[in-house]
């Protein structure tokens, strides 16, 4: 049964202040999904685009302001923005501290499948 701990994970390279680390990764058995924990330091986040897929964002403590379409809203810890495919989206971790929260797309790969409205993909590594 593969466990993964995330406290073992390897760092991926992702924005200035914000830290990534894939859950799922290519030879772990999945085939059709995507997880990722981050820890987005305050005034940081992820800037206006959309996905091919759904993709779960997932609160897990501090907050984010979440922009999803014209709607922007403050998320806090325990919940989970839900966005579905092709809607505009982005988010902004609100401080003081890092927000840690979880990315959950149904699909392998996302960020291929991603159109960036505003900004730029990040520099991956």
């Amino acid at each position: 049964m593969p466990v993964v701990n995330h406290n073992e994970l390897p760092e991926t390279p992702w924005r200035p202040n914000v830290k990534k680390w894939d859950v799922t990764r290519p030879g772990d058995g999945t085939t059709s999904s995507s997880l990722s924990l981050f820890a987005v330091g305050a005034g940081q986040g992820a800037p206006l685009h959309e996905h091919e897929s759904d993709e779960l964002i997932v609160v897990l403590e501090g907050a984010i302001e979440a922009r999803l379409g014209d709607d922007v809203r403050k998320v806090g810890p325990d919940s989970t923005v839900v966005v579905p495919p092709h809607v505009p989206h982005g988010f902004t971790s609100t401080g003081p501290g890092a927000a840690r929260i979880l990315a959950f797309f149904p699909i392998a790969d996302p960020f291929d499948h991603t159109t960036f409205l505003e900004g730029g993909p990040p520099s991956v590594g």
